[in-house]
């Protein structure tokens, strides 16, 4: 579906939350401008390998904010939808604020911690965003290997409150101002544990059925056998039936050390064989280019050179 078809995202962040969260929208049929500073957006710089697969299909247009906005003033009365990612106050500071926005627009900001609180304007990236929040607990000194807080609780919600202003615009005829805080949404993703645990480290290796285990070839496989169904008929592929009588024992660490020494025997694809087309809930630890392999993800197009549309934008805008 392209449900944006027609739709213009004017898009002013910076780095990877507004980056993922204007490729969605494009994905959904949106028209998106970039509005960069003279040297492009850092992650041009820091990770140009994202920035191709995040910038590809956008269109680039060259702003000093600083010396001339006017352009991407215009650009702002003309937008469907608006991001911003810069510290609170810093957007109205260079004049493109909500204020400067069409009525019908949806402005976002994606901010660190929303606005009004005490971390307004401290500093932060994903991982200190996760540390506030409280996800971070039960995998600590671990880095988190996805930017959970930068491209789900910030791109990805802010993607949902866009969708759903643009539905909410539909009824009014008004556009919205948004503000996604991704340390509160990062909090809101853990937050239905607050209440307590069925099983302590749930999620972290406290069941013996739920784990990461070791294969004879170095490589990891992946074992969620949480219903007894699932982890029956695992137990019965490793010709260890008696082992699921004791999912859910006391001693969860005596059971994990005879999995691990059972899964150890054999290299990822013998295992993989052995249970493909059985339910057991257990899967490998692919590489990122083994499973865009398997998920047919396509190989990146190419992202549009820094101010590459900056003459044809302005001369539509009369500038």
């Amino acid at each position: 579906m392209q449900p944006l078809r027609g739709s213009l995202v004017v898009d002013l962040t910076r780095y990877l939350p507004g980056a993922f969260a204007s490729a969605e929208l494009r994905r959904l049929g949106a028209r998106v401008v970039c509005v960069e500073p003279p040297n492009g957006d850092p992650l041009r710089a820091v990770a140009p390998a994202w920035h191709d697969a995040l910038a590809s299909g956008k269109e680039s247009v060259v702003v000093d904010l600083r010396r001339d906005p006017r352009l991407a003033q215009r650009l702002l009365e003309r937008a469907d939808v608006v991001l911003e990612s810069f510290r609170p106050g810093v957007a109205e500071r260079l004049g493109v604020g909500p204020d400067g926005a069409g009525e019908r627009t949806v402005y976002c900001s994606i901010t660190g911690f929303g606005l009004g609180g005490r971390h307004e304007h401290r500093a932060g990236h994903d991982l200190n965003y996760l540390g506030w929040a409280g996800v971070l607990a039960d995998t600590a000194p671990a880095l988190p290997p996805v930017q959970v807080a930068d491209l789900a609780a910030g791109a990805l919600e802010a993607v949902t409150q866009v969708l759903a202003a643009l539905l909410e615009r539909e009824r009014t005829g008004r556009g919205a101002r948004l503000v996604v805080s991704m340390t509160h949404s990062s909090h809101r993703l853990a937050a239905h544990r607050l209440g307590g645990e069925p099983v302590p480290r749930l999620l972290t290796g406290g069941l013996a059925c739920y784990r990461i285990y070791a294969t004879a070839d170095g490589r990891y496989l992946t074992v969620a056998a949480l219903e007894p169904k699932f982890f029956r008929r695992l137990c019965e592929l490793l010709d260890r039936p008696e082992l699921a009588e004791r999912q859910y024992d006391a001693d969860q660490e005596a059971l994990a050390a005879e999995l691990a020494a059972l899964l150890a025997a054999r290299p990822l694809a013998s295992w993989l064989e052995r249970f493909d087309g059985e339910d057991v809930c257990v899967g490998p630890v692919a590489t990122l280019v083994e499973a865009a392999t398997d998920l047919g993800t396509p190989p990146p197009g190419r992202a549009p050179a820094v101010g590459e549309h900056t003459a044809a934008w302005a001369a539509e805008l009369g500038l």
